[in-house]
């Protein structure tokens, strides 16, 4: 099993390391350009909805992201200490209502739910936890 961690504050400028982290598990990993780009895709959206919505005030959050191989099934865990969100709830987008009746927000955890194979949240000792898995076949040296 191959594991990798990495832990950011809740502002912007962090999503920069986010995707060199991501980037390099890839590498190590071996994992087609395509599924690094997926696995940059749902941290991007699940991390920036952190930073913007996950504290109250100015207060700084603690969020952990760990990403671990096993077997060609990748486990991603996001958790941060903010205000309680169970982003598992949220109701998917109407795509039958015109663009400008649209609610804002619900597009960004549509797209990770496209991209995973199994979502799961708990609020664990003031937690948010996040665990998602996805099949990677690119994993082991398949491009």
């Amino acid at each position: 099993m191959e594991r990798a961690s990495l832990v950011l504050v809740n502002q912007r400028s962090e999503i920069r390391r986010l995707c060199q982290f991501v980037e390099q598990f890839g590498e190590a990993n071996r994992l087609s350009t395509d599924e690094t780009l997926d696995i940059n895709l749902i941290l991007d959206e699940i991390v920036i909805n952190i930073i913007e919505h996950g504290a109250e005030a100015a207060r700084q959050l603690e969020i952990h992201v760990d990403l671990a191989l096993d077997a060609g099934t990748l486990t991603i865990q996001v958790d941060d200490d903010g205000v309680p969100f169970n982003p598992v709830d949220a109701p998917p987008p109407n795509f039958d209502l015109p663009i400008e009746e649209r609610p804002i927000g619900g597009l960004g955890i549509h797209i990770v739910r496209s991209l995973v194979d199994r979502i799961e949240h708990r609020r664990d000792d003031g937690r948010n936890v996040l665990t998602m898995t996805k099949k990677m076949n690119g994993a082991g040296g398949v491009k």
